[in-house]
């Protein structure tokens, strides 16, 4: 199912502005800020969530506040048919899709020993093959502009250094960095002005049962000393979906995690996490 709201007049037709679709931007999380930064730079902006609708719909009423054109579409990620829907209702709200911002995920954590199948494949279902069908649906339509687009995934910085009680989680986020180099790959070979990065973002917005002392040694695994913001994936998101030179690359948005490793503890953003 998807939904269109806001903003029906025809003159979005004829607007010149460049058009993001950023999923899982209906919750107050990275994709609303994501959403909310690339409205402020001029975008008209396609917002996604599957569960989250009331939240969408104040979304898109806080992004209209700003001043930005503004629609709503609903699917779950999972279906290649739904988000293929979305982004025809995209393209017929708007008349173009210049970029995707791809946020939506899941993220649980199980010992090994409690992990089961069925968890291996809800992180797969969602985390990978959502990834999949939402790249491929926006990307198949940019094929067809001159103009091209830009493709943004989000991945996890930690696929390079995974900590315990993730397995299932890594096992669906590890595709992400290959998904887009097959993509960027596939994309350009039909459309060369097509690019595809993805960001790789390290902790962001901890879950509230973090204790103030965990949080303070995941602090301190970073080299920039400090915890990441929404706005710092917000602002790499822009920068990759504006530059015309970059294909096929994931940037560390981290703080410089990936590279460095305290020696005191290993630090992990997860309130489960119990030092040896």
């Amino acid at each position: 199912m998807t939904k269109t709201a806001l903003s029906k007049d025809p003159a979005n037709l004829l607007s010149k502005a460049p058009v993001v679709w950023v999923t899982g931007s209906g919750a107050k999380r990275v994709g609303r800020v994501v959403a909310e930064h690339f409205a402020c730079q001029g975008y008209q902006v396609a917002l996604h969530a599957r569960k989250s609708l009331d939240e969408l719909e104040n979304a898109a009423r806080e992004i209209s506040k700003l001043g930005g054109n503004c629609m709503c579409t609903s699917g779950d990620i999972r279906s290649s048919i739904a988000m293929q829907h979305a982004v025809e209702s995209i393209q017929r709200h708007f008349g173009r899709l210049d970029a995707l911002v791809h946020c939506a995920a899941v993220w649980d954590w199980k010992s090994l020993e409690e992990t089961t199948e069925q968890d291996v494949r809800d992180q797969f279902e969602i985390n990978t093959l959502g990834s999949y069908n939402v790249a491929k649906a926006a990307g198949l339509a940019m094929v067809d502009q001159p103009s091209g687009g830009r493709i943004v995934l989000v991945g996890d910085w930690a696929v390079a250094r995974p900590y315990r009680d993730f397995s299932a989680y890594f096992t669906g986020k590890g595709a992400i960095e290959t998904l887009v180099r097959s993509m960027a790959v596939e994309l350009a070979s039909r459309n060369s002005n097509i690019h595809v990065n993805g960001i790789l973002p390290g902790p962001v917005m901890l879950d509230p049962s973090v204790s103030d002392q965990r949080a303070q040694r995941i602090v301190e695994s970073s080299l920039v000393k400090r915890l990441g913001r929404p706005e710092d994936v917000a602002q790499a998101a822009y920068f990759l979906a504006t530059q015309s030179f970059i294909t096929g690359v994931c940037l560390p948005v981290d703080g410089g995690r990936t590279i460095y490793a305290p020696h005191e503890t290993e630090s992990v953003a997860h309130p489960t996490f119990k030092p040896d």
